[in-house]
Formats: structure tokens, C-alpha cells, sequence
């Protein structure tokens, strides 16, 4: 349990907020379990309480009707005194009535106190000190259980088990010095900013040139604005995709050897995976899983293709972003903000499960830094959140205004640029927000899609038009993003005003074709990216708003 706030906490016993959940399965003969289940909570909480100032915690089984076996745990917080413990669990195990009667198993969790049951064990028996045997009262039928512990045995009991816990301690002490020194170790490796640091996946000229056969045509996948891909075959069977990147390409040695040295170290089922490199002659090649079903926008945005993708897709596509995002941001060891999120950076395996692709834009940041600031803007225009464009801020806020962009794409199958309101043409992010305010938001969902929950589709819309709210700190985290996803119970805020959406002609920018993906296009894409700098000299042409 982890708990922080910004007034204290300690010796207060506090029963609220508080959520509880039970498992859907019923429990036979329901009064006697509930019986069995009450006198094993009672004890347990007696046990509980009597903890010292470094535990408060009791686990145990008894049997139960139908030859099941009930498993319970019950916990304080160890700054509580006995009688507050006491309370605070005779009080949470109030709620079972209202959520978890006759159910085979249920949780309420409090701020100070917390307790669980299951038919099944969810703890490990083996990682702690379990209490002696229960014993029931002899109207609990099956009980195993039975009372009665000599004086002696609670004499050593009460002997062995500080020792146990005092050399436990030290090991744990060692074992933690053991690995912040191997940690640091680590982070001194991980920041050293060399390509050595990766030299295991480096590649040899030839591998390449024979896993692609010598880059030919037929091999081709696609050509973007950083070079062509090229399906290859290495040796050993595996199919590979290969991006080489041009003498002329907008990517330089810089973000080759950021997405190397990034890539590299992140492994997740949704962000594609780097299997090697090579730098040799005047030769950049990055090699990439192949995933055979191109990018997202090879889809969505094509009026035949997209009627592939139906709503359960799509929304798992959603997901999947997320959950890659989410790793990106919080669960790597690494703090990377993409910085290029796009419908044309997200990659489709054979089973349309997402993958978020193209590093070369991406930013390492401390994991307890909040935003960063540079001087030269990389993205793509209607993705990048208007912080990031306008004064060169960038943070995990700026991936989030761009997932809620995607999200947008992806209900409505059209570009971020031009959504069709009536007769009118106008961006994707005003037209939704005028649909939502008008009750029309189903206005915007692709045709295409013939069936699935409308609830999700307009849940989704909801989540969308709070990432790309204008203010940062309204937006949600992808953390924040998930759980709205995956759980109807949490309550979605009314969003704000979104940001003004970036129109191609306020900026300077380099006309270039997307590098679609590292497994490639077919087709060429003609959507232009910026690359500017912040506080250079420039000529803005004025437009009335």
C-alpha cells in the first residue's frame, strides 16, 4: 500500500474514500458461508491489531460449505493504535452486505485498513508469518481449524519470530544497498550517449544487403521522407523490415543514434521492436520486427479499407495506444516522450494489435521531470499540442494532446485537417466540439462502423476531447487514460475548450513525405511535418481569426 498527501497522516484513522469489489461467482449455501466468512474476518482482525508499530496484518484458511476453502487477509496501516485497527476493519467489513453478499469473494480498501477473501489463495503463504490456526465455533461446519496453543509454544512463538524478523531486516537491508549500487551502475550506462552501449545489435553491411537482396524493388515496402523500407529475410528465417536511411534524410545522426540508443532498451507487446543496426560506409539502416499490416493510416483514412477495422478493432487499437503510451510514461525504465505520435507511427500486426513505432523524435527525461523546453520543433501539424508549438514545451502532456487527436481519427476516419460539419469543411477538433456541445457527438463516428457499443464510441470521444484540452493541466495522464477505459465506474469530467488547431500556413515549414512506418507503405504521404525553430527569425504570414 502506498499512500502520500500534503498534510499528515500519521496516527489518524480514516475510513473514506473507500471502493470495494467482489468476485461474480456465488457462494453455495450462502448463511453458512457467511458465517465461516464472518468468523474468520473476527478473528483475523484480533489478530491484526495486536501488531506492533511495524505490522498490522493477519492471513489465513478455514473450510468452508461444500468443501471449499475461504482464504482471508485483513491489514492496517502499523500507525494505528489497537483500538483504531480494530475500528477501522469492524467498520470495513460492514460493506459486505452491500457488495459482496453471497459472492464467493470481495475487497474493501480504506486510506487506513483494508481486507480481502477468495475461494481461492491470492497470497503467498511462504512470504509471511501466518497466525496460529483459527478456531470456529463449533456452528461453523468443516472447520479444519481447531484452538489451543500451549503456553510454551506462544513463549517461543514470541522468542523466534523477532529473531526471524530482526535477521530478515538485515538480509533485506543488504539485498536493497546490493541493488541501488547496481542500479546507479545502470544509470550511469544508460545515460552514456554512445552507440557502444548497444553494440551487441549491430549488424554487418552484408547481412543486410543479403536479407534484402541487395534492396531491391520487388523488396520495397514504401518510401518516406527519412528513405525507403525494405522487407529482408535473415538467416536465420526471420522477416525483417529495414529502413536505410537517405544522404538526404530529414533524420540526421542525431536522431538515428536517439532511436537506436531508445528503442533499444524499451520491450513491450505494443511498441515495435528493434532487432539491430548498422553504421558502415556512408550506411544507416535500422532493423525492425516485421509486422505485415502496415500503419494505421493505411486504413482508416482509405474509404474501402477502413471497413475492415469494425468498432472491436478499433477500440482494442485504442487500447493498445494507450497501454503503449502508458509504458513510454510511467512503467519503462526510462521517462520517453514520442514527441511524433500519428496514425502513420502506429504499426498493425497480423492480428491488428497496435504498436507505436518511430523514435527518431523521441525525448529522455528524468522519471520525476514534468516537462522540457527545446529550440527546434519536430512533429507532424494537427498532432502537436499548442504549448509545444508556441514556446517549445514539451512533456508527457504534449503525447497525451496527440493520443486524444488519434482517438478522434480513429472513431471518425478522418484526417485531424478536415472534418465535414453540413457543408462546411472545417478541423477535426472544432467539429467535434461543436457536435458534442450541439448533443450530436454520434455525428462524428465513421459510417463505416455498423455495429458495436455506442456507449464506448461516445466514451471514447469524451476521453479524446479531454486529452486535447488547451489547458496541460487539465489534460488526463495515460495512466489516468486507461483506467478511464477500462472502468465504466469512474466518473469523466466535462471537458474544456480544446486547443486551437494548428493551421499549415503560421509557420515555416519543410515540405516532406512521412516515413509511414518501419515496415512501410505502399502509397506516399503528402502531410507536411514541421521542423522550426523557437525564437529564430522567421516571416509568420497573419490570419484573422
Amino acid at each position: 500500500m502506498l499512500r502520500y498527501s500534503n498534510r499528515s497522516i500519521f496516527e489518524t484513522m480514516e475510513d473514506s474514500p473507500s471502493f470495494f469489489m467482489w468476485n461474480p461467482g456465488n457462494a453455495t449455501n450462502v448463511d453458512q458461508f457467511n458465517q465461516v466468512l464472518r468468523n474468520l474476518l473476527d478473528s483475523l482482525i484480533s489478530n491484526a491489531s495486536i501488531g506492533d508499530s511495524q505490522r498490522k496484518f493477519a492471513a489465513a484458511n478455514v473450510s468452508g460449505p461444500g468443501f471449499q476453502t475461504i482464504y482471508g487477509l485483513v491489514q492496517c496501516t502499523p500507525d494505528l493504535s489497537e483500538q483504531e485497527c480494530s475500528k477501522c476493519l469492524f467498520e470495513a467489513i460492514t460493506v459486505i452486505p452491500h457488495c459482496c453478499d453471497g459472492k464467493k469473494g470481495g475487497r474493501d480498501i480504506t486510506p487506513s485498513c483494508n481486507f480481502r477473501y477468495e475461494i481461492y489463495p491470492f497470497y503467498d503463504s511462504t512470504n509471511v508469518v501466518l497466525p496460529p490456526p483459527l478456531a470456529l465455533p463449533p456452528s461453523s461446519t468443516d472447520v479444519l481449524s481447531t484452538e489451543g496453543k500451549s503456553n510454551t509454544s506462544r513463549t517461543v512463538i514470541a522468542i523466534v519470530v523477532p529473531i526471524i524478523a530482526f535477521v530478515t531486516l538485515v538480509i533485506l537491508i543488504c539485498i536493497y544497498l546490493r541493488m541501488r549500487s547496481r542500479k546507479q551502475i545502470e544509470v550511469e550506462a544508460e545515460n552514456d550517449d554512445e552507440i557502444g552501449s548497444v553494440e551487441t545489435l549491430q549488424l554487418d553491411f552484408a547481412t543486410i544487403v543479403a536479407a534484402t537482396n541487395n534492396f531491391s524493388d520487388a523488396n520495397k515496402l514504401g518510401q518516406g521522407g527519412f528513405g525507403p523500407v525494405y522487407k529482408g529475410r535473415l538467416s536465420n528465417g526471420q522477416e525483417v523490415a529495414v529502413k536505410r536511411l537517405s544522404r538526404n534524410s530529414l533524420q540526421g545522426d542525431m536522431e538515428f543514434k536517439n532511436e537506436v540508443l531508445l528503442v533499444a532498451k524499451l520491450q513491450h507487446r505494443n511498441l515495435v521492436k528493434l532487432l539491430g543496426f548498422c553504421l558502415e560506409r556512408r550506411e544507416r539502416l535500422l532493423v525492425y520486427e516485421f509486422v505485415p499490416n502496415k500503419s494505421l493510416d493505411f486504413f482508416i483514412f482509405d474509404q474501402i479499407r477502413r471497413s475492415q477495422l469494425d468498432w472491436e478493432k478499433r477500440y482494442k487499437i485504442i487500447r493498445g495506444i494507450t497501454r503503449g503510451l502508458l509504458y513510454l510514461h510511467e512503467d519503462s525504465r526510462l521517462r520517453i516522450i514520442h514527441r511524433d505520435l500519428k496514425a502513420s507511427n502506429i504499426l498493425l500486426d497480423a492480428v491488428m494489435h497496435p504498436k507505436v513505432s518511430d523514435f527518431g523524435m523521441a525525448r529522455l527525461v528524468e522519471i520525476d521531470q514534468t516537462q522540457g523546453n527545446t529550440n527546434r520543433i519536430v512533429g507532424t501539424y494537427g498532432y502537436m499540442a499548442p504549448e509545444y508549438v508556441m514556446y517549445g514545451q514539451f512533456s508527457v502532456k504534449s503525447d497525451v494532446f496527440s493520443f486524444g487527436v488519434l482517438v478522434l481519427e480513429i472513431v471518425s476516419g478522418q484526417k485531424n485537417s478536415c472534418a465535414r460539419r453540413g457543408e462546411n469543411v472545417v478541423d477535426l477538433l472544432t467539429s467535434t466540439r461543436q457536435n458534442w456541445r450541439e448533443g450530436t457527438a454520434s455525428n462524428i463516428v465513421d459510417p463505416a462502423i455498423t455495429d458495436g457499443s455506442r456507449n464506448e464510441m461516445m466514451r471514447c470521444i469524451h476521453i479524446a476531447l479531454l486529452c486535447v484540452q488547451e489547458n496541460v493541466a487539465d489534460r488526463p495522464t495515460m495512466a489516468s487514460v486507461a483506467l478511464m477505459l477500462n472502468s465504466y465506474s469512474v466518473t469523466l469530467p466535462l471537458p474544456s475548450q480544446p486547443a486551437f488547431s494548428i493551421d499549415s500556413r503560421s509557420l515555416s515549414v519543410i515540405q516532406s513525405e512521412e516515413n509511414d512506418s518501419e515496415a512501410g507503405t505502399s502509397e506516399e504521404s503528402n502531410i507536411q511535418s514541421v521542423q522550426a525553430s523557437v525564437n529564430e527569425a522567421s516571416i509568420t504570414e497573419p490570419f484573422p481569426r
